[in-house]
C-alpha cells in the first residue's frame, strides 16, 4: 500500500473542466477525471481518487448546492481520503470555500481551487491550479487551517479571500494577506488564522437579501426584500457601516421584523462601532436593532445569516455570532 497522501478531487465544473460550447465561448463539459488526467506529476503527490460531482459554471451553484457539498466533504473524509480539493468555477469560489469552512467539522485539509483561463487558452492556469491544490491538501500542517483556497500558487483562508479582479490569474486575494504559498511544489504555510467557528448542517437555508445602500437611496428595496419574504437582509453599507439618511426608515423598519446586519462596502478592515453618531452611523444603526457585520464582506454575511437562520438561531444566537465569528478556544 501507498504511504503518500489520499487526496479526492471532487470537480463541480466551471473554467477549470471547460471547452468550446457550440453556441459559442466555452462552458464546463470536462469530468474530474479529464481534468486529473491532464496535469504531470499529480501522482507523485498524492494517490488521488476523483469524482465528479457537477458540470455547471460557477455562478449557478445554489446555497444548498453548498450545503450538500459541506456533506459530501464531510463523508468522503470520513471514508479515510487525508485530504479534499473542490474544483469549480471562479465566479463562486470564495462562496464555497466560506460554506465550507462554517459547515466541515473534520480538520483534514479543504481546499478549493480553479482557473482563471480556460484550456482554449495560452498559458490555461488550471492543471497547474490543481496541482498545488493537491499539494496543499496533501501537506500535514494545512490540517486544522480550515477550508483553504488555492489558486496562482497562493494559500488563502475562506474567511478573508475574495475574488478582486475579472481575469487575472492573480485574481484571488486577501485581507490581511495569504497564509502562504506554494514553492517548486512543496507548500510554505507562514501564517495561522485564529479560532473556528463551526456550525452543524442547517435543516434548511435561508432567504436572506443582500442591498446595497449607496448615495442617494431611499431604501425601497430594503423594505421590498422583507415584504417579498426575505428572513434577513444585509445592508452593504459605505465608509465604515453608514448608510444615507434617507434610508434609515424603511432599515429600521426592516431591523424591527428581521435580522439586518450592515457591512461595509470598503472591503477591508470592519464596520466600526462606537465613532460616529450621526443618523445613519454606526452608533446609530445599533440603536435602531441593526446588527453588526463586524470584518465579514457582504456575500460572506449574507452566506452566514442564511445558514444560521436555517439552522433555527434566534436573533440572540444570531447577534452572538456576528460579534465573534471566530472564537478562539
Amino acid at each position: 500500500m501507498s504511504d503518500r497522501p489520499r487526496v479526492t478531487v471532487l470537480g463541480l465544473g466551471g473554467t477549470i473542466a471547460s471547452v468550446p460550447a457550440a453556441t459559442g465561448g466555452v462552458a464546463p463539459a470536462l469530468t474530474a477525471h479529464d481534468l486529473v488526467a491532464a496535469v504531470p506529476g499529480l501522482d507523485a503527490v498524492a494517490d488521488v481518487d476523483v469524482r465528479t460531482v457537477a458540470q455547471v459554471p460557477g455562478a449557478h451553484l445554489g446555497l444548498d448546492d453548498l450545503v450538500a457539498l459541506a456533506g459530501t466533504v464531510d463523508e468522503t473524509l470520513s471514508d479515510g481520503a487525508d485530504g479534499v480539493v473542490v474544483t469549480q468555477g471562479t465566479d463562486t469560489i470564495e462562496d464555497t470555500a466560506f460554506v465550507l469552512d462554517l459547515l466541515v467539522g473534520d480538520p483534514s485539509p479543504v481546499v478549493v481551487t480553479g482557473a482563471m483561463r480556460n484550456p482554449t487558452l495560452a498559458g490555461a492556469d488550471g492543471p497547474a491550479n490543481l496541482l498545488a491544490a493537491v499539494a496543499v491538501a496533501a501537506h500535514g500542517p494545512a490540517r486544522g487551517l480550515g477550508t483553504l483556497v488555492v489558486l496562482n500558487d497562493e494559500v488563502h483562508a475562506a474567511r478573508f479571500v475574495a475574488k478582486r479582479h475579472s481575469q487575472s490569474p492573480a485574481a484571488f486575494t486577501s485581507y490581511p494577506g495569504a497564509l502562504g504559498w506554494v514553492a517548486e511544489g512543496r507548500p510554505r504555510l507562514v501564517l495561522r488564522p485564529l479560532g473556528r467557528r463551526q456550525l452543524p448542517i442547517p435543516a434548511r437555508t435561508a432567504r436572506v437579501a443582500l442591498v446595497a445602500l449607496p448615495v442617494g437611496d431611499d431604501g425601497q428595496l430594503v423594505t421590498a426584500a422583507v415584504e417579498g419574504g426575505a428572513e434577513g437582509v444585509v445592508v452593504d453599507a459605505l465608509g465604515g457601516g453608514h448608510v444615507p439618511a434617507t434610508t434609515l426608515e424603511a432599515v429600521g423598519a426592516a431591523a424591527r421584523r428581521v435580522p439586518v446586519v450592515v457591512t461595509t462596502t470598503t472591503r477591508a478592515g470592519e464596520v466600526l462601532r462606537s465613532t460616529y453618531g450621526f443618523a445613519g452611523s454606526e452608533r446609530d444603526l445599533a440603536a435602531r436593532g441593526v446588527l453588526n457585520g463586524g470584518l465579514l464582506e457582504a456575500r460572506k454575511a449574507r452566506l452566514l445569516l442564511a445558514l444560521l437562520l436555517g439552522g433555527g438561531a434566534g436573533r440572540q444566537e444570531v447577534e452572538d455570532v456576528f460579534v465573534d465569528p471566530w472564537p478562539v478556544a
